[in-house]
């Protein structure tokens, strides 16, 4: 068992093909990505003793919420710190020890509500799940782009379209194994959870048995790194996660991501009530509208990153912040135009941009700092997705509250969020413009 786990005895023969790890990658993606969904469990735990509505002693709105908030903090911070041990023990053993951390944590949360122990909850989908999602999304990273050297942004694009894509899943089949084991005394949560760690665990596993390495002298046929090079910034050499911080390059794209992430979840808290208020839409139709920016964030994050291998990562940085920007301001000139289809896909063309900047950042590090420990550098660099989910809401509270005390109409105060959320994407794009390839002292010798 040690040696099919470890990161030797998952070398692939010569008959592997390449085409069988990015399914393997998006079984994982495809389960983690559940945390987006999460918000469907929010109001059913609220009334764990309530049954059909909360009573004395049932957990507060702020205590649920509060359980999203430490997972995408705890991913952050896993794939921060165990980044470079990804790297060292290849992607078998750490989509192994993802699956059980990830799946282990719906197992302790449903016996923190079986208990009503809130922190039972925290501790188990939070910070043990949250860990899940940490070593689950980096874990494939590293070796996709090792078996895709050709094709970076569209390798990394097909496994975390399924981090996009796993709430599609992961919402209907929360609803549904809640409605299933719903009774008179039980909201069905706890069953739910128990079904779902072992659900995704089962699913989780087909990653880990089928994943391969590439063989440290594979390349695909016909395949010329010199002849490929053609952006300056792809680096034909590497650099090590310790000495990647240290760099420049690092912290701009750091500020790349977190400014294009903190904008991104910033008017996706607005879209619901925008629609509703200025188009006039009913509460089902806003949520549809919701579902559809999903689908969007699924499309764009393998279209965007596909795109980025034919025109290099720095354009197409500049395309989601800077047009990105200019959409943002107009998006309240279109929404007093009335036109339902035209606020769709002006709504769409954003969250299309915001799930490709998630996609692209990989194949951005990869051609800077190569790809020696090109996943541990991401991880440290997710640490930009953990602050922003911090910022980017309270941003928004703070923006729009601010604007209501100064009796600005409610409508108006999107607008101001949108105006500034744009100001932001700008801050971005400058960052991104200033990006050089990485100095030649940061480059690890030559063997």
């Amino acid at each position: 068992m040690g040696s099919f786990l470890s990161k030797e005895g998952s070398i692939a023969n010569a008959n592997y093909s390449r085409w069988l790890f990015p399914p393997a990658a998006l079984s994982i993606h495809l389960c983690i990505g559940q945390v987006y969904a999460f918000s469907v469990f929010n109001n059913p735990l609220t009334r764990i003793l309530g049954i059909t509505e909360s009573a004395a002693g049932d957990w507060t709105d702020g205590q649920v919420v509060r359980i999203f908030s430490i997972a995408i903090v705890f991913l952050g911070l896993s794939a921060m710190t165990f980044g470079k041990w990804v790297e060292k023990n290849g992607p078998r053993r750490s989509m192994l020890v993802a699956a059980f951390c990830f799946a282990g944590g719906f197992l302790v949360s449903a016996l923190g509500i079986k208990l009503h122990q809130i922190w039972l909850v925290y501790l188990g989908y939070g910070v043990l799940g949250g860990c899940g999602l940490g070593l689950g999304y980096i874990s494939p990273v590293s070796t996709l782009m090792k078996w895709f050297p050709d094709k970076p942004g569209m390798a990394t694009g097909m496994a975390i379209m399924g981090f996009g894509g796993g709430a599609m899943i992961g919402s209907p089949l929360a609803v549904g194994l809640m409605h299933y084991y719903a009774s008179e005394t039980s909201t069905g949560v706890m069953a739910t959870m128990l079904t779902m760690g072992v659900l995704y665990f089962c699913f989780m596993m087909f990653g880990v048995i089928t994943a391969r390495i590439p063989a440290p002298d594979w390349k695909p046929a016909g395949w010329n790194p010199a002849s490929a090079k053609k952006d300056k910034l792809i680096s034909t050499n590497h650099v090590s996660a310790d000495d990647a911080i240290k760099t420049r390059q690092f912290w701009q794209l750091w500020i790349i991501l977190c400014l294009n992430v903190t904008a991104g979840i910033g008017v996706l808290s607005v879209a619901s009530p925008m629609i509703q208020t200025v188009l006039g839409v009913t509460a089902v139709v806003a949520g549809g509208f919701v579902g559809l920016l999903s689908l969007f964030n699924l499309l764009g994050r393998i279209g965007w990153s596909s795109l980025s291998d034919i025109i290099g990562r720095k354009t197409a940085y500049i395309i989601y912040l800077g047009l990105g920007a200019i959409v943002y301001f107009l998006v309240p000139q279109v929404a007093t135009m009335g036109n339902l289809l035209l606020f769709v896909l002006v709504w769409g063309l954003i969250y299309s941009m915001y799930g490709g900047g998630f996609s692209t950042i990989p194949a951005y590090l990869k051609d800077l700092f190569g790809t020696y420990q090109v996943g541990a550098i991401h991880g440290r660099l997710l640490t930009a997705w953990s602050a922003a989910g911090i910022l980017g809401p309270s941003l928004v509270v703070y923006i729009k509250n601010r604007a209501l005390a100064n009796g600005v109409p409610v409508e108006q105060s999107y607008n101001q969020v949108l105006y500034i959320m744009a100001g932001i994407l700008i801050l971005g794009l400058i960052s991104n413009l200033l990006v050089k390839p990485v100095s030649s002292k940061y480059h690890q010798p030559e063997n």
